[in-house]
């Protein structure tokens, strides 16, 4: 246990240090990978899904060392993205909330800061299709993404925190259609799924991020098993649970030892032959 600690506070050191440098460089700039050597690359900004994960991982920093530059820059980068808890255009508004936001007022207890967790989980709410049942992605409105399974939390929370009964039945109806069509009986998922827009009728898996449409990208199941779980955590319905266990399942029965799954397990000789952050979520 003295080793691991070791280890989580060399962890800690090093990431503080990218971070103080990240932020005094590029001030105001919210990264999402390099390009030559340099973070000012907007190749894919034009969907902004991770401009929460900077303030996320600033609050972390606080929590752990209370030292209050940490704090003050976590707050700046939270305000930053505030004006997002409208945003109607991206399927994504748990990702930038709930890591700032929500995890500001858990410190604080301040209402004006749920407040903000609130209405961006209603407006991620306005997103749900009658026909269908489910919460549209960013891409067209026949449009399903495992990748909202990270972001349905929110509106659960929204849901609960204002006895919004309706808004909680569109969570729970989302969690239902991803599970029935996106989740595969031996607990691989798939990245999207396709629906006819006037009948609401399932009509095919595809993907966007995987080898092939019948293929397991890694990061999308491990997005379903921590989503999973968290719809089980709101509400104690067993079988979210279970899809979450068949899930974990899949991802332990089908990862090498090390615990660092391929971009896609079904891909041979994947080009991209350790996908870290799946690694990270499902941990």
């Amino acid at each position: 246990m003295a080793d691991l600690k070791k280890k989580a506070d060399r962890t800690f050191g090093f990431a503080a240090r990218q971070l103080r440098n990240l932020i005094e460089t590029h001030p105001d700039y919210f990264p999402m990978y390099t390009m030559d050597g340099r973070w000012k690359h907007g190749g894919e900004a034009w969907t902004n899904w991770c401009e929460g994960f900077l303030g996320g991982q600033l609050w972390l920093l606080y929590e752990r060392t209370r030292d209050s530059y940490w704090r003050t820059k976590a707050e700046h980068y939270s305000r930053l993205i505030e004006h997002r808890k409208t945003d109607r255009s991206v399927h994504d508004l748990g990702f930038l909330f709930w890591s700032t936001w929500k995890r500001w007022y858990d410190l604080t207890g301040d209402p004006a800061l749920r407040a903000v967790v609130i209405e961006a989980g209603r407006t991620m709410g306005l997103r749900f299709r009658e026909k269908g049942r489910y919460l549209r992605s960013f891409v067209a409105e026949e449009s399903l993404f495992i990748d909202i399974m990270m972001n349905v939390g929110i509106v659960f929370y929204a849901a609960q925190q204002t006895n919004d009964a309706a808004l909680l039945h569109k969570a729970e109806e989302h969690c239902l259609t991803t599970r029935k069509t996106l989740i595969r009986g031996d607990g691989s998922t798939s990245h999207e799924g396709i629906f006819d827009t006037n009948t609401g009728e399932f009509l095919r898996q595809t993907t966007h991020q995987g080898w092939r449409n019948d293929s397991s990208w890694a990061r999308g199941l491990a997005w379903a098993l921590y989503g999973f779980g968290t719809a089980y955590g709101f509400t104690r319905d067993g079988r979210f649970l279970r899809t979450a266990e068949g899930c974990a399942d899949y991802y332990i029965g089908h990862t090498p030892a090390h615990g660092i799954p391929p971009n896609d397990w079904d891909e041979p000789n994947p080009a991209l032959p350790f996908e870290s952050s799946a690694a990270a979520i499902a941990a």
